[in-house]
């Protein structure tokens, strides 16, 4: 059965999919109806939290022994997802404790660091998730009368071989995959799975320190390494375009020093109170150039030419001949401090760095350099 919903994604309608946490809410309501009824339920069907109807075939339905296991294939629709059609499993059995227990089996991850959603040592299940599951098999339980123990295991075959191609090892999670979602619903070509991911590493160094290096990518993160700053014991986490959320994140889990460090071409759009840093939002990067140039004294000839440079180096270039780089720089600096700590707001002191494939570290605002001789003292 075709899950229905669809949003656009410029001139495409993209359709939307269910999250392992729909999948596996599903399929243990069909092994819990399998256990307590006799019988194999033609159809699984359950309202995600995002108020959308899941309606599909099990894969599977069956007793082994005392044990009832019911499979959902996953659908993740036009996502690029890797749990796309595998078969999420849900093994029920009664249990002589009162209540339904939920844990996870074959290739569900085991969680092995603070600061996820789950304590360490518990089933990659999240919160949400353990709640469908819950109320899908509590509901079958009222409809047949049961008042006992169950017990479920959601196993992913398979899970722990794909789990290798994930983020999983890096934030903690082991031997399989995670049974994710929050609404149920995976919505194609969707930033929020990059931005839950962004939070959740944020979160875990939240555990180690009130300080944080920001940085978007590959780039940064070579720079702090050449720089020595990556050895200052202080977490640094990938961002990627996400600046504003990054910043958000950071003064929600009480960090109190933060520094940003990226290449020019990404940060001088912080100059102008961009926090987004993809170009489909934003590209004003020779245009800031230009503006700050303009104010220290550049002609219309230079002005011109800013506007038709195709990177930032070439704009660093022209400003070099002009002998007007140190001073552009120092205005586009203090306007990415501006825009920054008012961003991180009064509890955290934030502050930036900025270097270029080219020319090298290009500049720091005044509270980078506080925070760094702090740091390094």
């Amino acid at each position: 059965m075709s899950f229905e919903h669809y949003i656009r994604s410029g001139q495409r309608l993209l359709r939307c999919g269910y999250t392992t946490g729909t999948c596996a809410a599903l399929a243990a309501r069909g092994a819990a109806q399998r256990l307590l009824s006799g019988t194999v339920p033609r159809t699984l069907r359950l309202t995600t939290p995002k108020g959308w109807p899941v309606e599909v075939l099990p894969r599977f339905c069956r007793m082994e022994e005392n044990t009832a296991l019911c499979g959902v294939d996953k659908d993740a629709g036009d996502d690029c997802d890797i749990t796309d059609g595998m078969t999420i499993v849900a093994a029920v059995t009664r249990t002589s404790i009162p209540g339904i227990a939920i844990d996870g089996g074959e290739g569900v991850g085991r969680v092995t660091r603070p600061g996820l959603d789950q304590p360490v040592g518990a089933a990659a299940i999240n919160t949400v998730p353990r709640r469908m599951i819950k109320e899908e098999v509590q509901d079958v339980c009222r409809q047949h009368g049961y008042s006992g123990g169950l017990r479920v295991e959601i196993r992913i075959p398979g899970g722990a071989e794909a789990a290798r191609k994930t983020f999983n090892p890096k934030l903690g999670v082991e031997g399989g995959l995670s049974i994710l979602g929050t609404s149920g619903v995976v919505e194609p070509m969707s930033e929020q799975a990059l931005v839950d991911t962004l939070a959740l590493e944020i979160r875990q160094a939240a555990t180690k320190s009130h300080r944080l290096i920001l940085t978007p990518g590959n780039y940064g993160t070579d720079f702090l390494h050449a720089q020595g700053l990556d050895a200052l014991g202080v977490p640094v986490v990938k961002c990627s375009n996400f600046i504003g959320d990054a910043l958000d994140m950071a003064t929600a889990e009480g960090f109190e020093q933060l520094l940003l460090v990226g290449h020019i071409g990404k940060l001088v759009k912080l100059a102008g109170g961009i926090m987004n840093t993809h170009s489909r939002y934003a590209d004003c990067r020779t245009e800031l150039f230009c503006a700050h140039a303009a104010v220290c004294g550049a002609g219309p000839e230079l002005c011109a030419a800013l506007l038709e440079a195709a990177t930032t180096d070439a704009c660093l270039e022209l400003l070099d001949k002009a002998r007007l780089r140190q001073a552009v720089l120092d205005r586009l600096l203090n306007a990415v401090s501006d825009h920054l700590q008012r961003r991180a707001g009064e509890s955290c002191r934030a502050g930036a760095i900025l270097f270029s494939n080219q020319y090298g570290l290009l500049g720091l605002t005044e509270p980078a350099k506080e925070i760094l001789a702090q740091w390094k003292g």
